[in-house]
Order: C-alpha cells, then sequence, then structure tokens
C-alpha cells in the first residue's frame, strides 16, 4: 500500500514554492488565493532569501501547508493515497490532500492555529528539546517526576523522542535525561512547548474554528497524530484534531500501524526528507521517495 505523508514545522527554506508558481497555473492560482485570504503576501515571503522571516510560527506554518497541499494539486491524477498522515502540523496537509478539509477550509484553521500558537508561546515563555538514544518509558518516568510542566511531545522515531515544558522544566529533564544516559539532550531553537498543556489557550481558540469549519468524506483513511490509528468518520477526525495542540505526536506509532496495515512505499508532499529518514529508521524495506513535478 502506498501513503504521503506531510512533514511539520521545521521543514521550511527560502525560496519553498516559487518553481511551482512559475510553472504551473493552478498552483499560482492557488497561492494568489492564500494571498488573498491570509491578507499579506505570503508568497513574498516564500520566495524570498529571509530564512529568519519564514521561521516566526505565524508564517512558517501556512508556507508549509501551502508548499504540501499546492504541490498535492499540480500533480492530480498521480496522487493516488491508500493511507495519509501528517506530522503535526502536516496532519491539516494531509486532511487537504485526502478531501476532508477544502483547501480554503485548511488553510484558514492553519493560519488560525499559527496565530494561537504563537500567541500561546508569548503567554508562557517555554521550549522543546531533542532527546536520543533512550527507551521512551525512562523518558516518560522522568518528565513525569519533575514538578515543572515536562512531556514527551513528539515520538519520532525508536530512541528519538522530543520533550516540551517550562524552560526551567526542560533544563531540568535535559540533566536528568543525560545523567540517565541520553546520547543528546539538546534544547531546540523553537518559540514555545508544543504539544504539551502549556499550549491549552491556543487549543481552546483552535476548538471553536474546528466546530464551525465543514469536514467531508475523504478518499482514504487518515492515521492521526494523537492516536495512530486509521480515521475516516469525519466527526471523529474533528475530535482528535481539537486534542492534537496538547496531546503527543505519536509518530513512531503511526508509522507501526501504518507498516501493519500493509504499508510498502512512502510518498514525502512538501520540503524536506525528514519523514522519510524516520520510516527508513523504522524499516529499511520501506520504498520512500519524495514528490515532485
Amino acid at each position: 500500500m502506498k501513503a504521503y505523508v506531510f512533514p511539520g514545522q521545521g521543514a521550511q527554506f527560502p525560496g519553498m514554492g516559487k518553481d511551482l508558481y512559475e510553472n504551473s497555473d493552478i498552483a499560482k492560482q492557488m497561492f494568489e488565493t492564500a494571498n488573498e485570504i491570509l491578507g499579506f503576501s505570503i508568497t513574498d515571503i516564500m520566495f524570498g532569501e529571509d530564512a529568519q522571516a519564514l521561521k516566526q510560527t505565524k508564517v512558517t506554518q501556512p508556507t508549509i501547508f501551502l508548499y504540501s497541499v499546492i504541490l498535492v494539486k499540480v500533480l492530480e491524477e498521480s496522487f493516488q493515497a491508500e493511507m495519509v498522515a501528517g506530522h503535526s502540523l502536516g496532519e491539516f496537509s494531509a486532511l487537504v490532500a485526502a478531501g476532508y478539509l477544502s483547501f480554503e477550509d485548511g488553510l484558514k484553521l492553519v493560519s488560525k492555529r499559527a496565530m494561537a500558537m504563537q500567541k500561546a508561546c508569548e503567554q508562557n515563555p517555554s521550549t522543546m528539546a531533542a532527546v536520543l538514544g533512550l527507551e521512551n518509558e525512562v523518558v516518560e518516568e522522568i518528565c513525569s517526576a519533575i514538578e515543572e510542566v515536562v512531556v514527551p511531545a513528539n515520538y519520532n522515531c525508536p530512541g528519538q523522542l522530543v520533550i516540551s515544558g517550562s524552560n526551567e522544566g526542560i533544563d531540568i529533564a535535559c540533566e536528568k535525561l543525560t545523567e540517565a544516559g541520553a546520547r543528546r539532550a539538546l534544547k531546540l531553537p523553537v518559540g514555545g512547548a508544543f504539544h504539551s498543556p502549556l499550549m491549552e489557550p491556543a487549543k481552546a481558540e483552535l476548538e471553536q474554528a474546528i466546530d464551525e469549519t465543514n469536514f467531508s468524506v475523504g478518499i482514504c483513511p487518515i492515521y492521526q497524530n494523537v492516536t495512530a490509528k486509521p480515521i475516516t468518520n469525519p466527526e471523529e477526525i474533528k475530535v482528535n484534531l481539537k486534542k492534537q495542540l496538547t496531546a503527543s505526536v505519536l509518530w513512531t506509532q503511526t508509522m507501526q500501524q501504518m507498516i501493519t496495515d500493509g504499508l510498502t512505499s512512502v510518498i514525502e508532499v512538501g520540503p524536506g526528507k525528514v519523514l522519510q529518514a524516520l520510516f527508513k529508521k523504522v524499516d529499511r524495506q520501506i520504498l520512500t521517495e519524495s514528490a515532485s513535478l
């Protein structure tokens, strides 16, 4: 079975999407529509050379979403997904690609999500750290014993887990995880504690927007971050999507479930090759490639 997967924040690069805009009338029209919906020229930022401008959460999320979903539209008939999934933000790209959400509604939700997350980051100064070389259970146990807010945020692949929490909590956790034998416990250059209880203000804002958005039946199951299970029911998808901002991204479990369900090849749609590398760490036999024009 063939899966299409969609990357999240961090995969952006200056100039992304410019080739799509210049070589496809469909892409050009969709980018122009995005500028109208967002109320500013996101294409100027995407196609420019300012890497710093791309790093703002409120800009980064729509740019990665646009790059991914516009590429799907340009691929048209060659996009034949039997299963889809997206890492964090990428879940919204996957929902649009599989027909659960319209392009316009998906972009509005992503923009709302990005703004709400940025606001939550400003309210609660916080951060994340990558932990390498420890069993999940050891990381979970150490985090739960810390009085500050520290939780597992992204289960990326076996032996690679990202934790999320208050600045002080992450400092304490990194020290304790290193003592416990982590090969690395390294703070990440991110704006806040994504996928943790500190995103609760953003979750509350996004919940209302999700409730007001129309979801349809898609073309194939989506493996959602909070369950790592294949979902097709639009109402169930909405419930899981509301939990996503404060819950862990179960990406390791998602990859394992997809393989159990018959996955043989993965196509990554969007900037970078991060998700392909993660699949290879779970099963080297999986065929992986990047979607391209």
